[in-house]
């Protein structure tokens, strides 16, 4: 099995969509709980115009953790003209809704609502825009508490990120595949993120962070007969990723701040707020990424190959099964000859 088979099998592994089976659950969840929550907003005054998917689900870009909870991320959008002055007055009917329906730890943030179901892998995040006749969305952006000053209906472009995230030039040669290779690359980033970070900074590099530094930095590699060469597309984009002057800023002494503007609406910082020490170690283990890459290109052993690679993005990158079996017929070669001994000297 070439290492391009391996990386197709890992990314057989790790990914999630919205229709896959193991989703069904959260996807009838989902669909329950956002009735519920129109339901409510009529009730209230303010029906619900629209609903959609945001995040990786909408993009394609989701992947599978065992422990971890499927994610839900739901839209709720309602009329610029019925919508109430305050923003956190929706956000405290969702809030209700999702109480009332199981759901424990549900809070009111600033972008979204959020709570974990008690029974199920569940977790959801649920942002509410008001929608103006001309298109436009804002986001209903504060806390439970926030005062006027720190609550707000804020401008967004939910829709436009799914679609810059989805939209590629059709006309080049072979797009789909290279298309299909960039979700690849974005879910291959996310497990290593996963996999390589303790969990106090790997809730902070967001995923949406890392969708939009592979889309701006993404170099294909599918040769003239549409093949496909995900080694090198990885490697290539973290390459283009490290030299980008946009992303990190040095600091001094080795620590570094990321900033990721968000390609549309208010280009607003996906890192803001985001601490040195993340900044700092989003770099360094970039930078430790790329150089395992490189050391992977350059080995010809298929089976080391597969080691170094699983150092990095955990035991769902495959082994190299022609390495173990000839191991295990070694292995089953001395068993026998050990065997043959024993039987002879207890004779």
């Amino acid at each position: 099995m070439s290492i391009q088979s391996k990386f197709l099998k890992f990314h057989d592994a790790i990914k999630l969509g919205r229709k896959d089976l193991e989703y069904t659950n959260a996807r009838l969840k989902d669909d329950s709980i956002t009735e519920s929550i129109k339901a409510r907003f009529r009730l209230d005054g303010y029906p619900v115009i629209e609903d959609f998917i945001q995040g990786s689900l909408a993009t394609s870009t989701g992947i599978r953790e065992k422990g971890q909870d499927f994610d839900i991320d739901r839209a709720i959008v309602i009329e610029a003209s019925t919508a109430p002055e305050n923003p956190i007055t929706p956000k405290l009917a969702v809030l209700d809704v999702l109480e009332t329906r199981g759901f424990i730890n549900a809070k009111i943030k600033k972008p979204c609502v959020t709570a974990d179901y008690k029974t199920e892998d569940l977790h959801i995040d649920i942002p509410v825009y008001r929608q103006y006749e001309n298109g436009q969305y804002e986001l209903a952006v504060g806390k439970r508490l926030s005062d006027e000053s720190n609550r707000e209906w804020a401008m967004s472009a939910p829709r436009e990120l799914i679609d810059w995230v989805k939209n590629y030039d059709k006309e080049v040669a072979y797009a789909s595949a290279k298309h299909d290779q960039f979700r690849r690359t974005v879910r291959y980033l996310k497990r290593w993120r996963n996999y390589k970070f303790a969990d106090e900074i790997r809730r902070k590099i967001f995923s949406i962070g890392i969708t939009v530094m592979v889309k701006e930095c993404f170099v294909s590699s599918v040769d003239n007969e549409g093949f496909a060469d995900d080694l090198t597309a990885l490697k290539s984009t973290v390459s283009a990723i490290q030299a980008s002057p946009w992303y990190f800023t040095s600091l001094g002494e080795g620590k570094y701040k990321v900033k990721v503007s968000l390609p549309v609406g208010n280009r607003r910082d996906i890192f803001h707020g985001s601490s040195v020490v993340t900044g700092t170690q989003f770099k360094n283990k970039l930078a430790a990424l790329l150089k395992t890459l490189e050391s992977v290109a350059s080995e010809e052993n298929e089976s080391k190959k597969c080691e170094i690679l699983r150092s990095e993005f955990g035991e769902d990158f495959p082994e190299d099964t022609s390495s173990l079996s000839s191991k295990s017929l070694s292995k089953n070669a001395v068993y026998a000859t050990a065997g043959a001994v024993g039987t002879s000297q207890g004779a």
